[in-house]
């Protein structure tokens, strides 16, 4: 189930609201769990075992982590927890992937498993594995109550993309935590938001990159409209959904950590990443780059432990070749930052720009392809290789019909809507407006949205396959 579908908006999340803000305090976790559970099964009800062993473990695990803390045994518990969390991720996420290697390798023709793979398995691991982590270094006390930790890993909100939230995060909400009209408001404003991106943005800019990969009228034109479109609709579909996530989060009470601070104006690749998928950068970071030695241990181990980051950061996306190219290809840049770039990209912040965009649309390309040599055509060609035309009639045609989309979701990518929605509400008049318009605007938006998916059936989720 997608949050932006029908079934979502109009049949389940009304249903969950009245039940939840019925049952009493005690009974709240309870209900977020069945809601959660139903939410998750509703397109595959076979990898609800896959998830709920992985929680009866991480719960059976982390309460012997907790009773044995300090002693030998705890390490011993945590690592055989870890194992059992990534084994049930790689057997679903790269076990076909490295039985094609190895009959490329040997010659051999191995049967492929072809298993499907379960959704939100890498969102789910990585809370399990944070908290197991959590408990062990002390920073956290073990969850006595399996249905308070059940309810924090499968809680719905967050399940599919994330942000991955971390069990210090929302220990103390799953206690206790209050309900009022004005986070109520404010994750209502916030999840019509992420909605309105991802349904009148994400999806427009999806349906030029869909043109694209099936047009035989290629040419340059075409290519840096489908490069740039695509930069554009990850941003929107991500973004959006993360913006969902925490607008319904806190609707239930819960804060979320932002995942997202308009990453496409950075000005180098080091900053870039400290704006997008903020959740997913600073979990490598605390459970892989610092444990493996971060920066304490000299100048050469520190770009090693960057490049195994970005090795898993690639991976992690996806079980490809491109994937593990798009990895290295971050770290190269980042590895060329710290040891040269850093100083002169934060002097020129304009020239800096400049490169991370250029920087990032080819990493994306990477992302997207169907293979590395996929990604390399369409790199050749954004610079005229493989013979192509400057331009087409149906690249014209596409860019006059997607221009006002396009220039509308650039500059949607950056903090000017909301530093002028915020300079309007410090003036006097400006805030009476808003007061009225606001909530008219909101229910507009979600009109509009659901015209959209009424009439429409391209409603594309990128991160479905993560």
């Amino acid at each position: 189930m997608l949050f932006s579908s029908i079934p979502f908006l109009y049949w389940f999340l009304p249903c969950v609201l009245l039940v939840y803000f019925l049952a009493p305090r005690r009974l709240k976790n309870t209900v977020l769990l069945l809601a959660s559970l139903v939410f998750y099964g509703w397109g595959e009800p076979r990898y609800l075992l896959v998830m709920l062993a992985s929680i009866v473990q991480g719960y059976a695990f982390g309460l012997l982590i907790g009773k044995l803390r300090g002693r030998p045994a705890a390490k011993a518990c945590l690592a055989a927890s870890v194992v059992l969390s990534f084994a049930a991720l790689a057997y679903f996420k790269y076990a076909d992937f490295f039985l094609a290697n190895f009959n490329a390798l040997t010659g051999l023709s191995v049967p492929l498993l072809r298993v499907a793979l379960p959704v939100g398995i890498s969102f789910y691991t990585f809370q399990i594995v944070s908290y197991l982590v959590d408990v062990y270094r002390g920073d956290v006390a073990a969850q006595r109550s399996f249905v308070d930790l059940a309810a924090y890993v499968a809680m719905f909100p967050q399940l599919i993309a994330g942000p991955i939230v971390r069990y210090s995060d929302v220990a103390a909400q799953l206690r206790t935590r209050t309900h009022s009209v004005s986070d109520a408001a404010y994750g209502a404003r916030r999840f019509v938001l992420g909605l309105a991106k991802k349904i009148l943005l994400a999806n427009q800019l999806g349906a030029l990159v869909s043109a694209f990969r099936t047009t035989k009228d290629g040419s340059v034109l075409y290519t840096w409209l489908y490069a740039v479109a695509f930069l554009l609709q990850i941003y929107y579909d991500f973004s959006g959904y993360s913006d969902m996530a925490i607008g319904l989060g806190r609707i239930f009470g819960f804060r979320f950590p932002e995942n997202f601070n308009y990453p496409y104006i950075a000005a180098s690749i080091t900053e870039f990443w400290r704006r997008w998928h903020i959740s997913l950068g600073s979990w490598f970071r605390d459970y892989l780059y610092i444990p493996l030695g971060g920066n304490r241990k000299g100048k050469g181990r520190q770009l090693f432990n960057i490049l195994i980051v970005w090795l898993a950061t690639g991976l992690w996306h996806g079980a490809d070749w491109n994937f593990v190219l798009w990895g290295l290809w971050f770290a190269v840049l980042l590895l060329v930052e710290k040891l040269i770039l850093l100083p002169v990209l934060q002097k020129r912040r304009g020239l800096g720009r400049c490169y991370v965009l250029l920087a990032v649309l080819l990493g994306f390309i990477l992302f997207d392809a169907s293979s590395v040599c996929d990604a390399w055509g369409t790199i050749r060609a954004l610079f005229g290789g493989g013979g192509l035309p400057l331009a087409s009639a149906e690249a014209v045609y596409q860019l006059r019909s997607c221009a006002v989309l396009l220039a509308a979701a650039a500059i949607g990518a950056t903090p000017l809507p909301r530093r002028a929605f915020d300079a309007l509400g410090k003036t006097h008049g400006g805030r009476a407006v808003l007061t009225v318009l606001e909530p008219v605007g909101l229910v507009g938006l979600l009109a509009v949205c659901t015209a959209y998916l009424v009439d429409g059936s391209f409603n594309p989720f990128l991160y479905f396959r993560f």
